[in-house]
């Protein structure tokens, strides 16, 4: 397996690291951490928008600590900002940083049941398809001043199959995320050969196998009232509803990769035969909201798949 640069977008590697960890740690800290994530040769970091830094800011700051690596917003929520804001950021990091940024767009519906964080709500969109094409035909037609890059870098946030068919149409592919490797075939049957298909594969690199799936079985758990788009995308793959309520043995297990660096890998390959261009593993452990660089360190070995 090998790198992958598809139709002139960015070159994301093999294999990436996805996480919301830099949240919760001093910007210094998130400095030194990305510096080494790209020394230890991943191809893209990946990063989450929920209630820590926005995801303009948290680009900036990693693309500030690093030189070569691909720094990808998965996702930006199109509910937080007006498409004027994100199309001037999109282009002046673009710009800053040629032909590194990349940006995910997506975001909740505001129909499903509202997201809350310490019973604030998070802010949704609505129709999917519909408010995700006029947010992108919004940032198409704004007329901006600012220095021309090459064409933007974005993705969406697809799950379904009529917003897989939108990212593949209008953006250079899907960024899926809490996807089993079933998913991933069915997104590159919907989106077709061209695409580019990023799958965030959550691990917990354990031998203790016990634990491993204890810290795997919470993570899913954390899911079921909180995501409901998520929840939505594993009925469409036949997941009942017991099976979601009660975080079923076959439901963890198609998640979350877990044990030890060889069972990662093997769910890496299932993932790229499935047909993903790029796998960015969002490693999970006892501490959450640590940074995991001892995981990240021993999971460098991937990137030369």
């Amino acid at each position: 397996m090998t790198s992958t640069h598809k139709g002139g977008g960015p070159r994301l590697g093999r294999v990436g690291i996805w996480t919301f960890a830099f949240d919760g740690r001093p910007a210094g800290e998130v400095r030194d951490a990305a510096a080494e994530i790209e020394e230890l040769g991943y191809g893209t970091v990946w990063f989450g928008e929920g209630l820590g830094r926005d995801t303009v800011s948290q680009a900036w700051l990693l693309l500030s600590a690093t030189r070569r690596i691909t720094v990808a917003a998965g996702i930006a929520n199109i509910a937080l900002r007006d498409p004027i804001s994100m199309a001037a950021a999109e282009r002046s990091l673009s710009e800053a940083h040629p032909g590194r940024y990349l940006l995910g767009l997506g975001g909740h519906r505001v129909s499903d049941a509202p997201i809350q964080v310490d019973g604030y709500a998070v802010p949704g969109r609505g129709k999917a398809v519909a408010t995700m094409t006029a947010y992108l035909d919004a940032m198409d037609a704004v007329p901006l001043d600012s220095p021309p890059p090459r064409p933007p870098y974005r993705m969406l946030a697809a799950l379904g199959p009529q917003m897989l068919a939108l990212a593949g149409r209008r953006t250079l592919g899907a960024h899926s995320y809490f996807v089993p490797v079933e998913h991933t075939a069915l997104a590159r049957e919907i989106m077709g050969p061209d695409a580019l298909l990023a799958v965030e594969q959550v691990v917990v690199l354990d031998h203790d196998l016990d634990r491993a799936r204890e810290v795997a079985g919470e993570h899913v758990s954390s899911y079921r009232g909180a995501a409901p788009h998520q929840i939505a995308s594993l009925r469409r793959l036949g997941f009942g509803e017991d099976e979601i309520a009660h975080g079923s043995e076959r439901l963890v297990d198609a998640i979350v990769a877990y044990g030890g660096a060889e069972a990662i890998e093997k769910r890496v390959r299932a993932h790229v035969d499935a047909g993903a261009d790029h796998v960015c593993l969002q490693v999970l452990t006892e501490r959450p909201g640590a940074l995991p660089l001892a995981q990240w360190r021993e999971l460098s070995a991937l990137t030369a798949l």
